[in-house]
């Protein structure tokens, strides 16, 4: 998977989701993607701009946590993702990632 289908696919949860109340960036390789929850939907987009919180990890590792072959908890304490900022709303992340 490359990150314009990942894109595509976390644009298509988003939807589904209620807006996460918040903002977020995931740092992933040399890309930037980012959530805007604070409206009435999330919002999905590549960009590189202020959030609420920044997750970065490789694109690898985040196919992993998808598919269930990672345990969040193990990549975080591992050093395989790393959160900057509200950890709360790195916690609402299963609903986009699952």
């Amino acid at each position: 998977m490359d990150t314009s289908a990942l894109l595509a696919q976390l644009n298509e949860k988003a939807q589904g989701v209620d807006p996460i109340g918040a903002t977020l960036k995931f740092e992933i390789d040399d890309h930037r993607v980012f959530i805007d929850g604070t409206g009435d939907t999330n919002v999905v987009s590549e960009g590189d701009g202020e959030a609420d919180c920044v997750i970065t990890t490789s694109l690898e590792t985040l196919m992993k946590l998808q598919s269930g072959d990672l345990n969040p908890m193990m990549a975080v304490m591992g050093g395989k993702v790393k959160i900057k900022g509200d950890m709360g709303l790195a916690m609402k992340l299963q609903s986009l990632l699952s």
